[in-house]
């Protein structure tokens, strides 16, 4: 069993955070890991992707083909569509639908939202509106994780959240919490 993942968003948005959490799950189940060097994040607000590979089996490329994506995960719905060449025929898009807007070119929402429901299997919410609401404004990047969780065969949504709970343990409590709630209301949006 595999999971490829393309993460891709904007420097600042917790991308790395929850590469970082989907190895923790991986190392505590025995699954073979690896996650190429992601780009972008030295310039907060600039495009930051990473490749992340999970196998029953010996993984020997830390990079993803074009074509052979499980999954995109992004924090931002242009940046979901510019890696969109990576997603496989069947693959999973997992997006927030909130635009970032950091650029004065910018595409027309409306435009970028067509293009995502274009797709076979796409599920999207405005996670940092959700996770303001939610009184947990800084945890949109778990809220994301959580939606993915259940389409994340090789995980089970008890091992992301176990995960998220030991990565942010150094933190405090207010603040694992905090990610808790998030993931489980972005994993109870998938799952009604």
């Amino acid at each position: 069993m595999k999971l490829d993942v393309m993460l891709a968003g904007v420097g600042g948005q917790g991308i790395l955070s929850i590469a970082t959490v989907i190895g923790v799950a991986a190392v505590e189940a025995g699954i073979c890991l690896k996650q190429a060097e992601a780009h972008g994040m030295s310039q907060r607000g600039g495009d930051v992707q990473s490749h992340l590979r999970l196998s029953t089996e010996p993984i020997y490329s830390d990079l993803i083909e074009k074509g052979k994506a499980d999954m995109i995960m992004a924090l931002e719905p242009m940046e979901a569509l510019r890696y969109v060449q990576y997603l496989s025929a069947d693959g999973m898009i997992v997006t927030s639908s909130a635009p970032f807007v950091n650029i004065p070119d910018y595409p027309d929402s409306g435009k970028l939202e067509r293009e995502l429901d274009s797709f076979p299997n796409v599920v999207k919410a405005d996670v940092a509106e959700l996770s303001v609401q939610a009184g947990v404004p800084r945890s949109s990047n778990m809220m994301l994780l959580g939606m993915a969780a259940p389409f994340m065969k090789i995980l089970s949504p008890e091992a992301l959240r176990r995960a998220v709970s030991a990565f942010f343990a150094p933190k405090g409590e207010a603040v694992v919490e905090a990610n808790l709630k998030a993931f489980d209301i972005g994993l109870e949006m998938v799952e009604k």
